[in-house]
Parts: C-alpha cells; structure tokens; sequence
C-alpha cells in the first residue's frame, strides 16, 4: 500500500515541468482578467464621475441662470426706508392722490377706496357720454385748472374754468378717531364774469366712491341723514364711515343713484356713461338724463328708497361702485362731508359755515407759510405774481399721488417681461393730463421745490422711489401702478428694462437738503437718511457697473438703438433729454458728457451725506476728486475745434430721412420714410451740435470759477444764434444740423430747440453760483443771471396769464407754451427763480 501510493505520488521532472507550466499559465489569465475588472471598473467610475459632474455644472449654470433670471424683480435686500405709512402717518392718509382726475380723494393705502366727481351739461351731452369730464384730459380743452392753494397736508382750493363755468373744488381735513379721521369737499358751481346769462343753466354733479376688485370692504346708497342719497361702507383701512351730500346753497333740480360693479378703476366714467337712463317720472314733466338705480338687480331709478334692510345685506356685499347725481340750477354749491365711524364725539359737522371758517383759516396759514418760505413780497412782487407763484407750488403739491401696483420690467436674462413686486409709491406728477405718474428724473427736479416748502414730504418721497430699488441696485425709471397709471400708457413704454438708466437727480435734491437743513436735522430724519444710505450707495454703484464707458473715468447712456433705421438720430430717452442729437452711429465707444456730470455729482453727494452720517467716505471722496478734476473731463470731453464739452463717438451730420422709391407692382410696399447716410461715420466729438447736453460741466457746476473754458460757455450762451432767447436758454442751437428737425416721419422735435425749464433752472442757479465765486468771469455772471432769470420768469408769468397753463415747454421763437399742459413738474420750479432759493 505504501509503494503504491508513493509510485503514484511520484512525478517525472518533465512532467512536473508541464504541469508547472500550466499552472502558471493559469495564474497569468486571472492575474489579466482581475486587472481588466479594475481597469473597465475605473473606466466606468471616471465616467460616471465626468458624468456626475456634467450634470451639477448644467444644474449648477441653470440655478445661477435663473438666479440671475430673478435678480431684476427682487427687492434690494437691506433695511426699508419708509417704515412708516398708511394709518401710522394719519395726517398723511388721506390726500388729493389722484392727480389725473380733475377732483377725488383717497388714502395711503395699498388697498384705498377711491373717491371722487364727475360732471357734465345736460343740454350738452352728446350720445356716448361724450362730454363727461372726469380724467384731467387736453382734449377736454378747459380753458383751465389747477390748485390755487394747497399745503399737502391739510387742504387745498382748486379752480376749474370750463366755459362759461367756473367749478371751485375744496378739500379740509380734520383727525380724529383711529381710522384717519372726518374730511369735506366742497364744489361750487356758477358762472364766469360776463357770463351771468347762463345763470339758471343746469350742471349735473356725479359724486362716487368705488373699491378695486382686491380691496376688501362694502359699499352701498343709503339716503339717510341727508335729503340727498348718500354712501357708506366699510373697509379694513377705514372701518365702518358715511359719505354724505348736503345742498350748502342754490337750487337743486333732481337727484339720482348708480349701485354696480365695475371691472377696473380705470373704468368708472365708462361705466357711468352706460348707466345713464332717459327718464321721465311723470307725463307733464321733462326727460331727464339720471343714474340707473341698483344695476346689480336690474331694479328701477327709486326702487332703492323703498326696500327693506335685508335686501340692502344683500347687496352690500356685491357693490364696489356707488355714485350720486345732483343736478343744480347755476349757481350752487355742493358740500360732500366724509365722516369716519371711529372719530368719537362730533361737536360740529364739517360743512356750511363751519367749513367757510376753517378754510378761511387754513388760507391765511398757507399765504404767511408761502411768504416766510419764499419771501417773495420782501422781494417786490406784486400781488398777481404771488398768487401765480402759489399755483406754481401748490399744483406740484397737488399733484402728489399714491399709487400701489407692479412694474412691468425686463433683464437681459429674462425672455418676457416680468412683474416687479407690489410696493407703494408716494410721489409728484410731471402733468395730470399726460403723465399722471411717476418719473425718475423729474422726481429730483420736484424735490428742489418741495423740499424748500416741507422737507418731511419730500423726504418721504425719496424714500419710496428708494424703496423701488431691485437687487442689482437698479430703480425703473418710469413708474406705473395701477389700472388708472396703466390706462393711461402706450404699451411701448411699459416695460421697464434694468440696463437703463435715468439721471439720479435726487442727489442734486439731497445736495439742496443739505445745503438748507444740514444742522437742523432731527433724529427722525436723520434715522431716515440712514436708512437710504445703503440704498443710495447701491444706485451709485450700479451706475458705476452698468454706465461705464470703454475709458477710464467715463460714461455712456445705454437703451440706444444702433440697429434702427426709422430714426435720424436714435433716441437716448434714458439721458432724460429724449432727442437731443448724439453720435448718429450708437456703439459701445461712445461718451456722454451729462452722464459723467451726474456721477461727479453722485460720488460728491454720497461723500458729504456719508461724513454727516458718520460713515467712512474715503472711497467716494477719492471718486469725486478724480471725477470733478477738470484736466480728466478736458481729456475726455473738450473739443478744442469747436471750443466746447461734448459727447464723443461714431458720428457724421450727413443723414437725412428719405422716402423709398416706388417699386413697380409693390402694392404693399412700406414706403415710410427711413434713414439714409451720405457720408460715412467717424470717430469724433459730437461738436457741430451745441446745446444743453454741451452745457453739463457748467449746469452742475463742476467747472472750475476759473477756467477759461467757463469764459467760453458763458460767451456762446448770450449768443441768439446760439441759446439765448427773451424767454430762456433754447435746447438745441439754430446752427446746429438737427436743429428743429423732426426725428422720424411721426415724431416732431422735442429736445430739439424748445425751452424746457428744468434746465433753464440749472443754468440760472449755475449763473447766480458763479456770480458768487471768485473768478475772472464772474461779473459777466451775474450780468447773465440777471437778465436770464427775469426773462424766464417774465414769459412764464405771460403764458399763464394767457393759458392759464403751465406748460412742458416754451417756444423758442415766440415765447408761448408748447407741449402738454399743465405740466406742473419742473416748470413750477419758476418759484425757486423767483425766489432765488438755491
């Protein structure tokens, strides 16, 4: 057994060689196979790890894409300015907020109840309703309106000539209760002078009070406590309040009610015109034109007087628009007395001759305000010019409004237009007419009156254009919220794009505050304007980013169209100054003199508002330095040929707007008229041009007292065939090629040699602050101030007198107003040339 199995046990050295052979072999093909595994293994894992992150980098671009997709509708993340509004500012609560009606009432109030008149002469009413007033129209063609006298806080007087009438509309307020407290209105209704024939005439008065679709609250007729059919209601602002009507004097000939809905603010007199009725209530008497009762059921014009109180449950919570039609026999007076359910005990109703004696009280406190502020008797203006300068203030004041919606506003990284969140917005009106809303630019301009009048209401008006700013540290430039500012728009101009800009003028207004009221702060104002700070820093620091030029130190304007061959010269609407002429051939090498202007100023701004606050400035007053630095603007903007500031960049004055040829059988062929370039562009100053842009470094006095080139500038302005006229400086010069020239077939010239006053304003207060500087140009100054500043006033004074208007613009050659009207934005700045407040 042992032999055996050691015989079998026993291997041939050449047999062990094989099969030791074959056992290596073996081991060598697992020894592959394994590192294959680990090979494709890895191969597998790289891939998927390429893969992986393949995928977070998409996901990653897609989130910071929509991140950036968002930026341009988020709010600027940092402390509100505005902290307080609505109830907790009650004297503010209630205002004249509605500039583009003619009259009306409502509240600072995201969710407001609106108020306010229409009228129209039954013998004059033509089929369609036209002859309803109610928006402040130009093709109503009053012969004129506005406020007389108004404070914008208290009251205020308005006088409406709608010939042969004259409507005088009045408001007073009174606190009290928790809810923003009692106010009246007042319409009195008789003839011109001269005109006693149409005494006797009817004149049919419609008082209404309405609700948006989101407010929450009811409203209803009700005819008790008054022989008229009144109103109340409740909402979560006002609570629980009566709207009555009471004949203060004169006759009244009939009376009806309108209770419906309606489908927008923007609406109302569309939908009064509808439910206008012919009625006749008995065989012997005449048709009359009356509301139509309760819509909401389909009722009768009185069925509403004799039904039960369930029934009117019922349709309180249905109504949101309630109007009241009085007829009276001219002439007569209306008063409308709003009684709040919380003011507590009533010692008089505010109406009749109670509301005589507190008008009267509130005028005598508005004129000897209006002169310690603007001291214009002091200065030997009679008693015509004084109640010309209160209109001028008192219709920028009465025409703040509060508006409350979104933007329409788009970014380079968004496809559609994008709303911008809700937010209020306290602000002045350029015209009631034709731009009821808000302004960027001309907000500025408004401020350097109404500071000088409150600096409370102002202050609380560049808090809530600050409080608009997105998180980019960009603001729209043109605001409109809701349904009556949209109404009111062409739907080119909604839409608000972040790469554009507009002029920061409220650092000229917070220059002017500083300049006035620099030690006379108080904590609240200055809690107030530390909480812009940041926010303005921010506006700066986007201007900085977005408007840089292709050069050190400047700037360039963008929203200019390269790409259009309809225009003469493509608009630059985001300067402000619309059509003024500047390189015919927008690129990205352009510079733009007015906007390195605005940034000197900006960086000077926040330099001396930051060392007021306490903050560290250092990096704003090394910016003001480089920028007001006359070698650097020389460098970048003076053009030795023609002796002047100018913009710079691709240019040539050979274009002009030409008809297309007709081609054979083209019935369709757009033959409008397009642009044509006779001579090739260039790379140059914009210099054969001369007017306000060329003007900046001297408008915002950033020009050294004693530069030669402010010598220039002062020489080329007296010239007529430049800028000077008997009324103010002209835009553009009569020299210059576009001078006059209309920009396409549609659009007349704008910017293009009208005296506009914004800037007549800057060139005086440049004027009277060089008069004041040591230089060698100074008395020639002064001799210039003088003579501009009573040439403006003089005309101005002269067109009103004439219109009865206030106007956008004034002819060069004729003196008279041209544009829309009223414009009292920045033209009521006439009262700061009177009065010499700088």
């Amino acid at each position: 057994m042992m032999v055996r199995q050691r015989k079998n046990l026993t291997i041939s050295g050449k047999t062990a060689g094989k099969l030791s052979d074959k056992h290596s072999s073996s081991s060598n093909c697992s020894n592959f196979t394994n590192r294959s595994n680990t090979i494709y293994k890895n191969y597998i894992s790289y891939w998927k790890e390429v893969l992986v992150c393949f995928v977070m980098i998409i996901a990653v671009s897609f989130s910071y894409i929509g991140y950036l997709e968002t930026r341009v509708n988020t709010p600027y993340d940092n402390k509100r300015t505005i902290i307080k509004s609505g109830l907790d500012v009650p004297e503010k609560f209630w205002g004249t907020y509605r500039p583009g009606t003619y009259f009306g009432l409502k509240t600072r109030d995201k969710e407001s109840l609106v108020t306010g008149l229409m009228w129209y002469f039954p013998r004059r009413l033509k089929p369609g309703g036209d002859g309803i007033r109610h928006w402040c129209e130009q093709s109503d063609n009053l012969d004129r309106y506005g406020w007389l006298k108004h404070d914008g806080v208290n009251f205020g007087v308005q006088e409406i000539v709608d010939n042969p009438f004259i409507f005088t509309t009045s408001f007073i307020k009174k606190s009290g209760g928790s809810h923003g407290g009692d106010w009246s209105a007042r319409i009195d209704v008789k003839t011109m002078p001269n005109y006693s024939i149409f005494e006797g005439e009817e004149v049919s008065l419609i008082w209404y009070v309405a609700l948006d679709e989101t407010t929450k609250g009811q409203i209803w007729s009700s005819n008790s406590e008054t022989t008229f059919t009144g109103i109340k209601g409740e909402t979560e602002g006002l609570g629980q309040f009566s709207i009555k009507l009471t004949n203060h004097s004169g006759l009244t000939d009939s009376e009806s009610f309108l209770m419906t809905r309606t489908p927008g603010l923007h609406l109302l007199r569309e939908v009064t015109i509808s439910s206008l009725r012919l009625v006749q209530k008995g065989k012997d008497s005449k048709k009359r034109v009356m509301l139509a009762g309760n819509l909401l059921q389909g009722d009768e014009v009185s069925i509403l007087h004799s039904i039960c109180g369930d029934y009117i449950k019922k349709i309180k919570k249905n109504s949101n628009f309630v109007a009241t039609q009085i007829t009276g026999i001219v002439p007569f007076t209306l008063d409308v007395i709003f009684e709040s359910g919380s003011f507590g005990v009533r010692e008089e109703t505010l109406s009749g001759q109670t509301y005589t004696n507190l008008l009267e009280k509130h005028k005598s406190t508005f004129n000897e305000k209006f002169e310690k502020v603007f001291n214009l008797k002091q200065k030997g203006f009679n008693t015509k010019s004084i109640k010309f300068a209160q209109a001028a203030l008192s219709n920028l004041i009465g025409g703040i409004g509060y508006f409350y919606g979104a933007s329409r506003v788009q970014s380079t990284y968004t496809n559609e237009p994008v709303n911008y969140w809700n937010a209020p917005l306290y602000t002045a009106v350029p015209s009631r007419s034709f731009f009821p809303r808000g302004f960027l630019w001309d907000e500025g301009f408004h401020g350097l009156l109404i500071s000088k009048w409150d600096i409370n209401i102002e202050m609380d008006i560049i808090g809530h254009w600050m409080d608009l700013m997105n998180a980019e540290g960009w603001i729209p430039r043109e605001q409109i919220l809701g349904e009556e500012a949209v109404a009111k728009v062409p739907n080119e101009f909604v839409v608000q794009r972040n790469t554009n800009a507009n002029p920061p003028t409220f650092f000229i207004t917070l220059q002017f505050i500083l300049d006035n009221y620099e030690n006379d702060l108080n904590p609240g104002q200055l809690a107030m304007l530390e909480r812009m700070y940041p926010r303005l820093q921010a506006w700066f620091s986007w201007f900085n980013s977005t408007q840089k030029g292709s050069l050190p130190g400047s700037y360039r304007w963008r929203g200019r169209d390269d790409k259009t061959n309809k225009e003469l010269n493509p608009k630059t609407l985001t300067s402000g100054l619309d059509d003024f002429p500047r390189a015919s051939h927008p690129t990205v090498d352009e510079r733009h003199i007015d906007l390195y202007c605005w940034m000197a100023i900006a960086a000077s701004t926040l330099h001396r508002l930051g060392t007021l606050l306490g903050q560290d400035t250092s990096k704003y007053e090394a910016t003001a330095l480089y920028l007001t630095d006359n070698k650097l603007m020389n460098k970048l903007h003076w053009s030795s040929y023609s002796q002047t500031y100018a913009d710079y960049g691709l240019h040539t004055d050979a274009v002009i707007l030409k008809r297309p040829d007709i081609v054979p059988r083209s019935p369709n062929q757009n033959r409008e008229m397009a642009r044509v370039t006779l001579k090739n562009p260039e790379y140059r100053f914009v210099d054969t041009t001369f007017g306000y842009v060329n003007l900046f470094p001297f408008l915002l006095r950033i020009l050294e007292p004693t530069s030669s080139h402010l010598g220039v500038l002062l020489e080329k302005i007296r010239k007529p065939e430049l800028l000077w006229t008997n009324y103010g400086l002209r835009s553009l010069s009569m020299n210059s090629p576009l001078y006059m020239k209309r920009n396409t077939e549609h659009d007349p010239p704008y910017w293009r040699g009208q005296i506009w006053i914004n800037i007549n304003y800057l060139a005086v207060r440049a004027l009277h602050y060089y008069s004041n500087e040591s230089g060698p140009y100074q008395k020639e100054a002064a001799k210039l101030y003088k003579e501009l500043r009573m040439n403006v006033i003089q005309n101005i004074m002269r067109q009103y007198e004439k219109s009865g208007f206030l106007w956008e613009q004034y002819n060069d050659k004729t003196g008279h107003g041209s544009g829309c009207r009223p414009f009292t934005g920045w033209t009521a700045l006439v009262l700061s040339i009177m009065s010499e407040k700088f």
